[in-house]
């Protein structure tokens, strides 16, 4: 066996099973599950219907790099929603299977497990795939501490010189999950000049891009800081983006990585071994959702109206904070986050994941600890029924 797997923690949904085992919730009250990011808004029928249309390309074996239509549909998507003069989808897109499996994937091109002490710097809180990523690339995570004192930030001004001089990758979450929060151009600026010092790559995990409460104000992209900052070429940049949450297809798998030439140009040869490639069923259907922006500005608006209807509820009695973007709200609880969970399932039958279980201890501290995430990806009506219930819950605390 690989030894390096036994560095990796249970996944967090795995920890809060086990949290909750032998806790009897009120069965009176339906469950409502706010633990899971997983979109419940319904796919919308022409995605279906592309997809139906093109079974007959399951008799083909699909093609690594996708077909030259999709990663021209990406492309296309890329320069609109980010204004871009230019992507070019032969030597800078590449489509994936969800990004998960490139964020993954990317740590396994870009670490040298032949140099010692190689370090991947991530946030914290975070996606479990970093860390994950990281270790099985033999490389070390170093993690980078977001909290309510430096206001969510994304703080590299943290990470002493000599980490820095060991990096090989760092991972950026704009906009961030747990919390919210969204690079601005100044942080991607400082960012950048450190890669160019360094040399690591930066991989920007977008796939929360889409979902924003200020519809005037789509949160900055990775490739849209580099182009208005000189740096057309992407150089040591991947940004990667999914339809999982915008066009709410999760079961679908279909994502994209753009940037670097170089880089991608390694990624292609990795994922020819490695195996993912993506159905030409799935690409058709992932093209004409790419084309299509009527149902990402409804599925926004029916975000944006959980949103607000959830914090007028729930805000007088646990203080929520809104977030820039993505569909979490990351709220302090009074208790600790594990009893905050246990006791809210047991009382009112509703599941939310402990912050604590998304973080790690670093620098004396778990940032996570006494948060807890709300996923507010079910129907208006069961997100207001949970929110009147843990207001009453918070109540009582």
């Amino acid at each position: 066996m690989n030894p390096d797997l036994q560095l990796l923690q249970p996944y967090p949904f795995e920890r809060l099973r086990a949290l909750l085992a032998g806790t009897k919730p009120n069965t009176a009250l339906k469950h409502i599950v706010l633990s899971i990011g997983e979109p419940k808004h319904e796919t919308p029928a022409f995605i279906c219907q592309s997809l139906a249309d093109n079974l007959s390309g399951l008799s083909s074996y699909p093609m690594t790099a996708g077909s030259d239509e999709l990663r021209g549909g990406i492309a296309g998507w890329l320069r609109r929603r980010y204004r871009l003069d230019r992507v070019d989808p032969a030597t800078q897109v590449l489509p994936v299977l969800g990004s998960r499996e490139s964020l993954f994937a990317l740590a396994q091109v870009v670490v040298d497990r032949t140099r010692a002490g190689a370090s991947v710097i991530c946030p914290n809180p975070f996606y479990q795939i970093y860390e994950g990523a990281a270790l099985l690339a033999g490389a070390k995570p170093y993690f980078v501490n977001t909290t309510a004192q430096n206001g969510f930030r994304f703080d590299i001004n943290a990470v002493p010189d000599e980490v820095w001089a060991r990096t090989q990758l760092i991972f950026v979450c704009s906009p961030s999950n747990p919390t919210g929060n969204v690079v601005t151009l100044e942080e991607w600026r400082a960012l950048f000049a450190l890669s160019d010092k360094y040399g690591f790559v930066i991989a920007s995990d977008e796939c929360y891009s889409e979902i924003y409460l200020d519809t005037a104000q789509p949160p900055l992209g990775s490739l849209e800081a580099a182009q208005a900052l000189g740096r057309s070429d992407y150089r040591n940049l991947v940004a990667s983006g999914s339809l999982s949450k915008r066009s709410n297809v999760p079961g679908m798998r279909s994502g994209y990585v753009a940037g670097d030439a170089d880089i991608m140009k390694a990624f292609a040869r990795y994922r020819t071994y490695h195996g993912s490639a993506m159905s030409p069923a799935v690409q058709a259907a992932s093209i004409a959702a790419w084309q299509d922006e009527a149902h990402v500005i409804e599925n926004r608006r029916l975000y944006k109206e959980k949103f607000n209807l959830f914090y007028d509820i729930v805000n007088p009695v646990l203080p929520l904070r809104m977030p820039a973007a993505s569909f979490y709200f990351w709220a302090r609880t009074p208790i600790a986050d594990t009893e905050f969970a246990r006791r809210l399932f047991a009382d009112q039958h509703i599941t939310v994941l402990p912050g604590s279980y998304l973080g790690r201890e670093a620098h004396g501290t778990n940032p996570g600890a006494n948060y807890v995430r709300l996923a507010l990806v079910h129907s208006l009506e069961d997100c207001e029924e949970a929110a009147r219930r843990i207001a009453e819950f918070a109540r009582r605390l």
